[in-house]
């Protein structure tokens, strides 16, 4: 079974998520592990205007990535640095337009067993209050 404290440190899974998937980086650095704690991670999306749609808002996309990174960032601080864990549910309710402005997604894990994990992201516009995106979302784990 998984521990409901965090095994990997902040500074640990930023090396990790650097060196296995230097392209969630390309086009500059936009998205930061701000903290994990007890089952929980907290994610940033700076602002550029590559996270823009028509309308002036944030895209869907930008919060998808915001939300499955964060998810995918809080399982490995507890089951360490397991990278084939993969992404096998997600589901999102938009339910603000968020301003062209920094992000914060805050995930809570709801269900951490050997074979998967489940949790949710709350996703704000920094400065703001309210959610602007629900997510909530699967991971397989693999055999170790």
């Amino acid at each position: 079974m998984a521990s409901q404290q965090p095994i990997m440190t902040r500074e640990d899974l930023i090396a990790f998520l650097d060196r296995e998937f230097p392209q969630i980086h390309e086009g500059g650095q936009t998205y930061f592990l701000e903290e994990i704690g007890p089952l929980s991670a907290r994610m940033r999306m700076e602002y550029r205007d590559r996270h823009l749609r028509p309308g002036g808002t944030i895209s869907g996309p930008s919060m998808m990535t915001l939300a499955d990174l964060a998810l995918y960032a809080a399982i490995l601080a507890h089951i360490g640095p397991v990278a084939l864990a993969v992404t096998t549910n997600l589901s999102f309710n938009f339910l603000r337009k968020p301003e062209p402005r920094a992000l914060i997604g805050e995930c809570r894990l709801l269900k951490l067993g050997k074979r998967l994990a489940v949790g949710e992201v709350s996703i704000f516009s920094e400065g703001r209050a309210g959610v602007v995106c629900h997510a909530t979302g699967t991971y397989s784990i693999p055999e170790r």
